[in-house]
């Protein structure tokens, strides 16, 4: 295999893929994220909160779920395209932002909500104030998990017709071509690698400004 031959694939086909792919992990993360953050809220809320244990150890288990399996499901029900790809992708990715942010809730020192409602806050002000930047951490780093995820499982979504960079992988695969299968991993892989960097200095940043 050339590296000649492999930059020209990615030339010819790899910019407009990649777009798609960004397209894919982008959509499907903002909707995720704000689908999940309210589930996580609401979990940690009377009644549902007598149930918290229960719920983890759901999403701790759906999390579980091979990817493949998630967008397999949504194939009958909505066919195929860019539609099911994105919800199925969302789907996924929430598990793990909904978990963290039930998980980083839940963990709080009760002393210091105490001593926010001893000065008065309501239970909004409490929640915005105190709880959401004390947990934000941990929520964050329940994000950073689901990017990875949906960088990697939007490669499997090109079997329903979404594109994306999966189309090099699978046509690599049907071709018995390395070059076609490479080019795909190292641009999926490239992804993962760079928004995880980015997202882990968010973090460390949020870290640094609100503690834990």
């Amino acid at each position: 295999m050339g590296v000649e031959r492999l930059i020209i694939i990615i030339q010819e086909q790899g910019i407009s893929l990649l777009q798609r792919h960004l397209y894919l992990v982008f959509v499907s993360l903002f909707f995720a994220i704000i689908i999940a953050l309210p589930i996580g809220i609401l979990v940690t809320r009377p009644p549902f909160n007598r149930k918290v244990d229960q719920i983890l150890s759901f999403l701790n288990t759906a999390q579980g779920i091979p990817s493949l399996a998630v967008v397999a499901i949504f194939l009958p029900l909505m066919g195929v395209g860019v539609r099911p790809a994105i919800f199925a992708l969302s789907i996924y990715a929430l598990l793990p932002i909904a978990r963290n942010t039930v998980a980083a809730i839940k963990g709080l020192d009760p002393d210091v909500l105490e001593a926010a409602k001893g000065m008065g806050l309501s239970k909004k002000e409490v929640l915005l104030k105190v709880e959401l930047p004390l947990a934000m951490p941990i929520i964050v780093a329940g994000i950073q998990t689901a990017t990875i995820f949906t960088v990697g499982t939007a490669t499997i979504a090109h079997l329903i017709g979404a594109g994306g960079l999966g189309r090099l992988i699978f046509t690599g695969i049907a071709m018995n071509s390395p070059q076609f299968i490479l080019a795909g991993s190292l641009m999926a892989a490239a992804i993962a690698i760079t928004l995880d960097q980015l997202l882990g200095l968010f973090q460390r940043r949020v870290r640094r400004k609100y503690g834990g």
